[in-house]
């Protein structure tokens, strides 16, 4: 587990379920296991939650809001899709592939415990996470 794996689970997830996540990203088979529940991730922290307006929803206007929040251009992913899982990416690069295409359930550390966002399958379904 890296750091922003480890952030995520104990900043961005419900109290009841922290635990689990930690232990599940520590292992290879519970790491598997816990992606292939990011479509509809249903364990987010909905008080560090900011709905992205709908008419805001694009991957340009989603860049910029983060960067003005602090955002580097290079983040940690925590995705279903596997080109993007694990690695550290170029944001306005992975915000461009997934917005609006509702394919995977993606998390975007863009700084480890206090800025990400989060794009699910459902259609809509984009916030940005903010802890100060």
């Amino acid at each position: 587990m890296n750091i922003h794996e480890e952030q995520f689970a104990k900043h961005f997830i419900v109290p009841e379920k922290r635990e689990r996540y930690l232990s599940m990203f520590d292992s290879k088979k519970g790491r598997k296991k816990l992606i292939a529940g990011f479509y509809h991730l249903r364990d987010l922290e909905e008080k560090y939650a900011t709905e992205v307006p709908p008419n805001e929803q694009w991957a340009e206007n989603i860049y910029k809001m983060l960067k003005a929040k602090g955002s580097p251009d290079i983040c940690f992913m925590i995705s279903t899709n596997k080109e993007f899982d694990g690695k550290e990416l170029a944001l306005i690069d992975v915000l461009e592939e997934i917005v609006g295409t509702c394919d995977d359930g993606t998390f975007i550390s863009c700084i480890a415990g206090k800025l990400g966002y989060y794009e699910g399958e459902s259609m809509g379904a984009r916030y940005i996470f903010e802890k100060k």
